[in-house]
């Protein structure tokens, strides 16, 4: 009598069913080799009362691959990307897939490494999440991992720049922030500042850019621009020095939601009202961000439906060149950007 659980074996399953562990094996773990439907109903219903798990290794072996797709982000700890990865796993469940993720904390070395080890685990797909850098050389580190990866049979979808020669999910980060400036501009607010992000983080680049445009196109100065990381307290410490500076502004653009809630914090540690002394603005519409007093005025992205979108291009039947899809944001005018007269 065999035990169930993780001590039964392919041999077992092979014994149970009356038939060779080359059989079983084939009936288990995918081979391109056909099982007669009987033979494979026999193995089917022999691991059902053995309880067995098959081995993914085996099964990495037999395929060319594993189920496994690899999700690689900047830091779970913000919410734009949780959002995308809930999308991912959803679509992912709905494939028969399993996504591993791993958070590389805004190290760029950390994600060659992530992709050389995902490689190794013979991994199906790796899906990228989070921007591209000015850094050169990081990017040709990436692309050649990326080569060797689909060498090796898997696929690479990014949600970034088109920077990486795979299908890659373009946000318009730069047309989005300037339609907010446009936007803005026009509800009467002309003196802007801007908490512009890291300087070497092209999506944080992209939307200050963009921003700055859209602000002179509609008659205004160039923004006040401060720098400072893309987090919560990234945005707390730029306010500040906005705030310090002097400077004469009426309205705040923040380059993600979670540095406008660290403005916002900010501005109350300095006794301001908000949004009568001060309006300010963000971008992404970070779902669980919603609720904050006041509301936020912010971009729109449908960050779930991003993580879904990636997902439908991993099972896609790849193509002679890399896709690019585009995506627009949504402005959102909310309770902390009053028509300013």
């Amino acid at each position: 009598m065999v035990q169930s659980g993780g001590s039964v074996t392919l041999s077992d399953v092979a014994r149970e069913a009356g038939v060779s562990v080359a059989t079983a094996s084939r009936a288990l773990n995918g081979s391109s080799r056909t099982v007669r439907p009987d033979l494979s109903a026999r193995v089917a219903a022999a691991a059902r009362r053995l309880d067995y798990a098959p081995n993914a290794q085996a099964q990495a072996m037999a395929r060319g691959a594993t189920t496994m797709v690899g999700l690689i982000v900047h830091d779970i700890a913000d919410p734009y990307f949780s959002a995308i990865a809930a999308g991912v796993s959803r679509a992912a469940d709905d494939a028969g897939l399993l996504v591993m993720l791993s958070n590389t904390l805004g190290r760029p070395e950390q994600e060659l490494r992530y992709l050389k080890a995902l490689r190794a685990q013979r991994g199906r797909a790796a899906i990228l999440v989070g921007s591209q850098r000015t850094d050169r050389d990081h990017s040709a580190a990436v692309s050649s991992e990326v080569a060797a990866f689909e060498h090796a049979g898997g696929r690479v979808v990014a949600i970034s720049q088109a920077r990486l020669p795979v299908d890659t999910i373009v946000i318009e980060n730069a047309a989005g922030a300037g339609a907010l400036a446009r936007k803005l501009a026009e509800m009467g607010h002309s003196r802007f500042g801007v908490l512009a992000g890291p300087s070497d983080l092209l999506t944080a680049r992209d939307r200050h850019r963009g921003f700055q445009r859209g602000a002179v196109d509609a008659g205004c100065a160039p923004p006040i621009a401060v720098h400072g990381a893309f987090t919560r307290d990234g945005g707390h410490s730029a306010m500040a020095q906005l705030l310090d500076s002097g400077c004469q502004i009426d309205c705040v653009f923040a380059v993600n939601d979670v540095m406008a809630v660290g403005a916002i914090a900010a501005c109350r540690d300095r006794g301001l009202q908000l949004p009568k002394d001060l309006a300010i603005a963000g971008f992404d519409d970070i779902a669980t961000l919603r609720d904050i007093t006041p509301s936020l005025t912010t971009v729109r992205l449908p960050l779930t439906e991003l993580g879904k979108q990636a997902m439908e291009l991993v099972t896609a039947p790849p193509g002679t060149a890399p896709k690019r899809s585009r995506v627009k944001g949504t402005v959102v005018i909310r309770d902390s950007t009053p028509a300013h007269r």
